[in-house]
């Protein structure tokens, strides 16, 4: 599936119709986009609070074992060019740091665990287990491809900048080698060395890989679903609520305004604006937990902003169009 030239994808919710209105427009986001992604994670949700699942383990399995055959297969297949690659991580990047930025100033007060974060919980973002899914619905595979880089970017923002403000003391080193021992960098190692060199893999192997990659946006959904399932209450507290915020309402604000002053417009200035509206990663809570830095806080955010999300994905895919 690939989107046409107006930004839309043959399904996706985003694509107009004359007459109707911003309301039926959101309406069918909700409809197309948002429903179909919640009654996946609701299975998850479901099992987790039906068995007893273990939240890492099922983690494991989707990072380590289906998102890297999914990164590999995006990369090969994937019609985005090296300098629009390099444009959309910019603008992501620059974004995300300002946004952080805005947060640590709201967060003034706090004591520094809790501010530290507050900025955490703004800048890692859920683009993994719920912008793929979304980003694939709302944009085909063309806005896949595009989440695709986007994810490994927040990946390595997730295990750079994460640990240093949650609590980690291994230094640049130790956040690069977290990041060198993701398999998801080494299938884009070696896609990149397949696009270069030409080279065919077995059509067994490379069936193999299509079936993981297949897989992975249902399994990181599912996933999705029994970490919030099994999440506790949420604490209705000041970081909490800045956190959310700024990960929610400001940061698409400035990623959109970001992204058309770097120059970027139709389908990546989409797909860098719907990657930024996603909630809080679960992995910021994951990290915190490590850490044991500020863990109620990061579970409030992930759970309230992941709810609030819902809506605010909705009304930004039927807004996307109007960017095409």
């Amino acid at each position: 599936m690939t989107a046409p030239a107006d930004g839309c994808a043959p399904s996706a919710a985003a694509c107009p119709t004359a007459g109707s209105s911003s309301l039926l427009f959101v309406l069918d986001a909700m409809v197309t986009v948002i429903l179909p992604v919640v009654i996946v994670a609701a299975v998850g949700a479901l099992l987790a609070r039906r068995f007893r699942l273990d939240q890492d383990t099922v983690g494991k399995i989707s990072l380590y074992g289906f998102t890297p055959a999914l990164a590999y297969t995006s990369l090969v297949k994937t019609t985005v060019s090296l300098g629009d690659g390099l444009a959309l991580a910019g603008a992501y990047l620059a974004a995300t740091a300002l946004t952080g930025a805005l947060a640590a100033a709201a967060a003034t007060g706090l004591d520094r665990p809790s501010r530290r974060g507050v900025i955490a919980a703004t800048v890692l973002g859920n683009n993994g287990n719920f912008g793929l899914p979304i980003a694939l619905l709302a944009l085909g595979a063309a806005g896949l491809d595009q989440a695709v880089i986007l994810f490994v970017v927040s990946l390595v923002v997730m295990f750079t900048v994460g640990p240093a403000l949650l609590g980690s003391h291994r230094g640049p080193v130790g956040a690069l080698v977290s990041v060198l021992r993701l398999p998801v960098t080494w299938a884009m190692v070696a896609a990149v060395v397949v696009r270069i060199t030409g080279t065919q893999l077995p059509s067994g192997l490379s069936t193999g890989i299509d079936l993981l990659a297949a897989a992975a946006i249902p399994l990181v959904l599912v996933s999705l679903g029994i970490q919030l399932g099994s999440a506790g209450r949420i604490h209705w507290t000041r970081a909490v609520l800045t956190a959310t915020v700024a990960r929610v309402a400001v940061l698409p604000v400035l990623s959109l305004g970001v992204g058309a002053a770097m120059g970027l417009r139709g389908l990546p200035l989409q797909s860098l604006l719907l990657a930024q509206s996603m909630p809080t990663a679960v992995n910021a809570f994951m990290l915190a937990r490590e850490y044991g830095t500020d863990t109620d806080n990061v579970a409030g955010v992930v759970a309230l902003s992941t709810v609030i999300s819902l809506g605010t994905i909705a009304f930004v895919v039927s807004i996307l169009p109007r960017l095409a």
